[in-house]
């Protein structure tokens, strides 16, 4: 299975071209309306920049919508570039906006195509990756002389532990990748001899696990 990187986190750079500043801020996005709400927050925030150029990829492999806008420079010089940066970098699910504070001198086409390019380079450069997973959330309750074992059972699928609740038993909560769900159940089935069994509470499609 393809592995789907998106960014982990909302990450900033700035580069200087010909004193004109160059500010790339990247961050992770799962649909277009969430893109567009970033886009529009980091206009708000750089109110008075010259232009804040977006660009965006949301999905992966052939299920992919793309956008990007020059915001006011020469037509393809902007947000082109910053798109096929975006796309060459192999995340999906991922928004930036180039803001640009012009310094007086003129870049050129060819200028401002590669100081858009280099701008989102720069912000890659340092974003943290994440691989999106679908995971589910199991719910189990355990007698307190199985509570070790369901814990050790747990960690031997690479489930992370959410919630431990303690009453008249204990109340385990855990998440899994999709496909390690179906065989925690079945060795949880083994190892209580059918008395236990884990119920899936909730299946998230967006979950990010760091990429070291």
């Amino acid at each position: 299975m393809v592995r789907q990187l998106t960014p982990a986190a909302e990450t900033r750079a700035e580069i200087l071209v010909v004193n004109s500043r160059f500010i790339g801020t990247l961050a992770p996005a799962f649909s277009v309306e969430e893109a567009r709400a970033f886009i529009a927050r980091i206009k708000a925030e750089f109110a008075g920049a010259t232009h804040n150029v977006p660009a965006f990829v949301i999905g992966h492999g052939a299920s992919v919508t793309a956008h990007c806008h020059d915001d006011g420079e020469p037509a393809g010089t902007a947000g082109r570039p910053a798109l096929a940066v975006l796309q060459g970098s192999g995340l999906g699910d991922a928004v930036v906006v180039v803001t640009r504070y012009f310094g007086g001198t003129k870049l050129g086409t060819g200028g401002l195509v590669r100081a858009y390019g280099d701008a989102v380079r720069a912000v890659l450069a340092v974003t943290p990756r994440a691989e999106k997973l679908t995971t589910q959330v199991v719910m189990v309750s355990v007698p307190y002389s199985s509570f070790e074992r369901v814990r050790l059972l747990v960690a031997s699928f690479q489930g992370l532990m959410l919630d431990e609740s303690f009453g008249a038993d204990v109340t385990l909560t855990a998440r899994f990748r999709l496909e390690q769900t179906t065989a925690f159940q079945e060795a949880l089935r083994e190892l209580s001899h059918g008395m236990l069994e884990a119920v899936v509470v909730e299946t998230n499609p967006d979950t990010l696990a760091p990429v070291g």
